[in-house]
């Protein structure tokens, strides 16, 4: 396992997504659920012990959202793409579900 590329390679999106997601309570289980869904299985058995996706899996996913592997979620998009989980019914079946 491997961790999902920064875009800016510096990693400065990802305390905005974390720090977006934590102000928001209301998405808190919905982003549960997706990190859930997206952690390969046995994640906590590999360094860095993290439920990070799979790099193929986080790439692709970049790609159809954004257009390029290397690129990283944005804090408003991933707001987003929580709240319709939340308002789509149950998030743990449609949200982030690996295929």
């Amino acid at each position: 396992m491997s961790r999902p590329p920064t875009g800016d390679r510096s990693g400065s999106a990802l305390p905005a997504v974390v720090w977006a997601v934590a102000r928001r309570p209301d998405l808190w289980w919905s982003a549960f659920g997706v990190v859930r869904r997206l952690a390969p299985p046995g994640w906590w058995r590999a360094s860095p012990r993290l439920p990070l996706p799979d790099r193929r899996l986080w790439e692709f996913r970049m790609v159809t959202a954004y257009g390029s592997p290397d690129a990283a979620p944005r804090a408003p998009d991933v707001i987003s793409y929580l709240e319709w989980c939340r308002t789509t019914g149950r998030s743990d079946r449609r949200c982030g579900r690996r295929s």
